[in-house]
């Protein structure tokens, strides 16, 4: 018999009492390494924690904590042979999956054990049908002959809440909502009805209204299938709803654990009060009705053309925003809130004359919806956008300075490159950084700090209107809250109008003088932001806020409907 056979039959031996236990996965001291070269990054030390049968179990902590690297050590989807396993076992069913053949392995990884991942339009391939991709689950576990895979994966996408399922198996995932594309990834998981279902941050790219409805999904399908769920996340909202028990890491540990109720309302570890009291608080600047009006447009119309056939011919529009008008005044920030397609960004966009649009625009008086590129030129300087997600809107092939400096160089060309450099250093001094940072390049900093690389590059030429286009919704918890003190800071001390885009109405509260709600392109609702979060008179308003604080409310296990 092999080394291999002996090592499996001692640990089951070993642990026969846990095939009749509640237990069904139990990690135990687990640590995990990443080589690469000379350098180890021990990214897991010593960590343990168990999972019952049927019983949900969350894995909180901030990006780097670790919980993704644990959850998929479970899977054994680390990049091997970089990433290894210095200590610890994984025993599923008494079984440990550290040990086993890759064989058995692929047994278990999609059959009794599933995940979702965070970002469905990145887990589901591009070039593959929906029919194909929730059947192949199907076939590789042979659960079901071929032709009786269409059958199955129709009754898949119904019970997950797709529409008209017949209409979506020949569909791609570009062609799906987020909501739809995160929903097709739970079909694919539940393909198998797994015994252990792995969630790892389902809902953090979703809007609010969407987010609860994929919670009370996998609430419903883990009564109706009896599974366990392992829930990664940094949202304690999601756990507090969802999860019976949680586990809370930091820098690769745990340090604390605990029944949900217990942790969240009486943490003990400083980490874990650090995270509960992370949530954006206070209030913006106070508003000066009386304050220069910096922008404002009336009837704003952005449509896009349907164009079809041969001869591309404009069959109709796609009305992003349908007759829009709004005032932004000197130290104002206007939220601007509403689910995807809403017309948000574009509404924004349009402002800044980045996109065509039809209606007046005046920036400080002046009529601008009619200047060509050449004459807004001089314009850009005093109006800036701060973008989503900041990896993606920072160059990776240049330097903090370069990156920074570049509107200087446009908007600025009298400043010589000592000027130039002394300007970028006091920029990224405003918001918190280093002058020597200027030197090193966006992937050697945090999602956090590079985020406020993006704020310095818009505030470095001293903009009096600037766009912010969902600048937390990447964040974790405790960053998302150190950039709205910083931008309400900048605020206070420039007296910026902020144009503030998002779907996170906590970080609205946190932010807005002012709410604008959109939807399908039009306004549904407006008001200060204390009555429009006091006491919505719009339906929708009302399901947009009773999705975003529902999660506050409820007792752990039970999402509200």
């Amino acid at each position: 018999m092999s080394a291999r056979s002996d090592t499996l039959m001692s640990s089951d031996t070993l642990n026969s009492d846990t095939l009749n236990s509640d237990k069904l996965v139990e990690v135990r001291n687990l640590s995990v390494d990443f080589r690469s070269g000379e350098t180890v990054a021990h990214a897991v030390r010593h960590v343990s924690f168990d999972i019952g049968r049927g019983e949900t179990v969350a894995l909180v902590g901030e990006s780097g904590s670790g919980k993704t690297v644990s959850a998929l050590s479970i899977m054994r989807l680390l990049p091997y042979p970089a990433a290894s396993h210095p200590s610890g076992e994984i025993l599923f069913d008494g079984r440990d999956l550290l040990r086993l053949p890759e064989p058995e392995m692929r047994e278990i990884r999609g059959g009794r054990i599933s995940m979702i991942f965070q970002e469905p339009m990145t887990s589901l391939n591009p070039l593959h049908t929906i029919e194909r991709q929730v059947g192949e689950m199907l076939l590789l576990h042979g659960r079901l002959e071929p032709e009786a895979v269409r059958v199955r994966v129709l009754s898949l996408l119904e019970r997950v809440g797709i529409r008209e399922p017949e209409k979506r198996l020949d569909a791609y995932p570009h062609q799906l909502s987020g909501g739809q594309r995160q929903r097709v990834m739970i079909a694919m998981a539940l393909a198998n009805e797994p015994d252990l279902l792995i969630a790892d941050e389902p809902t953090t790219a979703l809007d609010v209204t969407i987010q609860a409805q994929i919670l009370e999904l996998l609430n419903a399908l883990q009564r109706e299938l009896g599974m366990a769920m392992l829930l990664i996340t940094h949202d304690l909202g999601v756990v507090r709803k969802m999860a019976e028990r949680v586990y809370v890491m930091n820098d690769g540990e745990v340090v604390e654990e605990g029944a949900t109720k217990t942790v969240l309302s009486a943490p003990s570890h400083p980490y874990t009060k650090h995270l509960i009291a992370s949530e954006p608080k206070g209030d913006p600047p106070p508003f000066d009705p009386k304050a220069p009006i910096v922008i404002e447009t009336e009837n704003l119309k952005v449509w896009f053309p349907i164009q079809r056939g041969i001869l591309r011919r404009t069959v109709g529009h796609v009305k992003a925003v349908n007759g829009l008008s709004l005032k932004l005044r000197e130290g104002q920030t206007l939220g601007v809130v509403g689910e995807s397609g809403s017309g948000k960004t574009s509404l924004g966009l349009a402002l800044l004359r980045l996109v065509a649009s039809e209606g007046p625009i005046a920036y400080v008086g002046k009529r601008i919806d009619g200047l060509k590129s050449k004459a807004m030129r001089p314009l850009r300087k005093e109006m800036q956008v701060v973008f989503q997600d900041p990896y993606g809107s920072l160059s990776p092939r240049l330097s903090v300075g370069q990156i920074i400096e570049e509107g200087l160089l446009i908007q600025r060309p009298d400043l010589d490159y000592r000027a130039r450099r002394a300007r970028v250093g006091e920029a990224l001094m405003e918001v918190g950084l280093e002058p020597a940072h200027q030197d090193r390049y966006p992937h050697e900093f945090s999602g956090g700090q590079r985020q406020r690389i993006a704020i310095a590059r818009a505030m470095v030429l001293e903009p009096k209107f600037v766009m912010l286009d969902e600048p937390t919704s990447a964040l974790d918890l405790s960053v998302q809250a150190q950039i709205v003190d910083l931008l309400r800071d900048l605020q206070r001390r420039h007296k910026l109008a902020y144009l503030f885009i998002s779907h996170d109405l906590k970080v609205v509260r946190a932010m807005a003088n002012y709410v604008i709600v959109m939807r399908e392109g039009e306004v549904v609702e407006e008001g200060p932001a204390e009555r429009i979060f006091e006491e919505p008179q719009d339906a929708y308003t009302q399901a947009l806020l009773a999705a975003a604080f529902a999660l506050e409310a409820a007792p752990s296990g039970v999402v509200s409907e």
